[in-house]
């Protein structure tokens, strides 16, 4: 991480990891990951919240794309992404790990979640099935990730998974 007394390697200013300057940026000192990030996953699910009185919502879900974290802040106005970037790469590897694994079931699921908007009816969106899968695995898994960037212990979430987008859909036009 930085360097140490009596060693060649200099500390350059985009590796000072220092609490204070993390902090000041608004990366957690602890753990050297950005709440910021979870920002691009709190819209969509903001968006889906509102479809059951918009449902012209639908094409705006269905637009959303995966971002991972690095591509984030690198297209971000963030000022301090460069940090941002550089202190999840030098991140403790197993609370990345863990981070990384649940920002891929929360991918998965909000994919789940369009494919249920794309193959339902024109004029029938099933807004109960969205609803559901948005607070029973999308909005703990995103609580699970803020809590790994906030220093919760790093652990393997627990979610019972219903199943995969087909078997959902199958299960409401059955």
């Amino acid at each position: 991480m930085g360097g140490t007394a009596g060693t060649e390697e200099l500390v350059r200013p985009e590796t000072d990891f220092s609490p204070e300057r993390l902090a000041a940026a608004n990366i957690h000192p602890d753990t050297w990951l950005a709440t910021d990030y979870l920002n691009h996953f709190n819209e969509v699910v903001m968006l889906i919240d509102m479809l059951p009185m918009m449902p012209d919502c639908a094409p705006d879900v269905v637009a959303w794309q995966p971002c991972s974290y690095v591509d984030h802040f690198r297209q971000s106005h963030f000022k301090e992404r460069d940090l941002a970037i550089a202190a999840y790469e030098a991140s403790d590897p197993e609370r990345r790990r863990a981070f990384d694994d649940t920002v891929a079931r929360i991918d998965a699921a909000m994919a789940d979640l369009q494919h249920m908007i794309l193959d339902a009816p024109m004029d029938a969106l099933p807004i109960e099935a969205l609803s559901d899968l948005s607070e029973m695995r999308i909005k703990p898994l995103l609580a699970h990730a803020m809590g790994l960037i906030n220093g919760a212990p790093v652990a393997a979430m627990v979610t019972e998974d219903t199943g995969d987008a087909q078997s959902a859909v199958d299960a409401l036009f059955g």
